[in-house]
């Protein structure tokens, strides 16, 4: 890997928006090991931004730092109104308070099994927004209904499919209000049929307005839907601009060889 690679990086793409998401020298080490570099990203309100790359170039990593699932080792992350200097301002109230401006799904669905599908859109609300079981319910049943599964309320999710699980742990994180929706390779464990499920809740979501970060290997939703893409590869943003530039013409060789291989599979 050339030292080129291994740069800051700061978004060009000009937006009139507000700025909701900012990164500022975020970095992520395991001990010796540089997983991320320093890296500077902006993220406008009611844009989509794709992140697209080999597998292992941290692309989840940077979404895990982002929602302190994992501490970055430096760096300043805003979201909303909400700001931390990490190492200096982390702490838990803090932390709190910028995952609640952030919604996150995950590869895995991560319902509760025991739980009815109604229930577990219910309990976050009640438990972390402090909403009466029958508000929760009916901000549930709403959700349910966006994301066409207002007939599963009362079923298990092993009763249901795995697109229909993704959903229902979309509603999930929407029941909870949040200004930033966070998606990490939400359809890689679904077949092709089920990923469009997902990914046509994911478009409704884009045009409703929401602001969206997704991680994933759809280049069809990450060409057409996404505002804006960013590449990675070996820890390092390699390549960054409007996803319909991007994508059918990327300017360095390594994004051209993933974009490739992608391509041809």
């Amino acid at each position: 890997m050339t030292k080129t690679l291994i740069k800051t990086w700061s978004s060009t793409v000009a937006s009139s928006g507000k700025t909701l998401v900012s990164l500022q020298r975020m970095s992520k080490r395991y001990g010796d090991h540089l997983v991320l570099p320093q890296i500077d990203l902006r993220v406008s309100e009611g844009e989509v931004l794709a992140i697209i790359g080999p597998s292992g170039s941290g692309k989840s990593t940077l979404l895990r730092c982002l929602n302190y699932i994992e501490q970055p080792s430096s760096g300043v992350i805003t979201v909303a109104d909400t700001q931390i200097e990490v190492g200096k301002d982390d702490n838990k109230r803090r932390v709190r308070e910028l995952r609640r401006n952030l919604g996150m799904v995950f590869q895995s669905f991560n319902l509760f099994p025991h739980m009815s599908v109604l229930r577990n859109i219910t309990l976050p609300q009640v438990r972390v927004l402090g909403r009466s079981e029958k508000e929760a319910e009916d901000v549930a049943r709403r959700l349910l209904e966006r994301v066409g599964l207002a007939d599963k309320a009362s079923q298990y999710p092993s009763r249901c499919s795995g697109g229909q699980q993704q959903r229902i742990a979309i509603a999930r994180a929407l029941a909870l209000g949040p200004k930033v929706m966070l998606f990490d390779e939400p359809t890689s464990a679904l077949d092709p049929e089920l990923g469009l499920e997902v990914l046509g809740v994911m478009r409704e979501l884009a045009d409703s307005g929401m602001t969206m970060i997704v991680v994933t290997h759809e280049m069809s939703f990450a060409k057409n839907v996404s505002d804006h893409v960013v590449v990675m590869a070996d820890g390092a943003i390699i390549e960054e601009g409007p996803s319909r530039e991007v994508i059918p013409n990327p300017q360095t060789e390594r994004a051209r060889r993933f974009l490739r291989a992608v391509n041809e599979r």
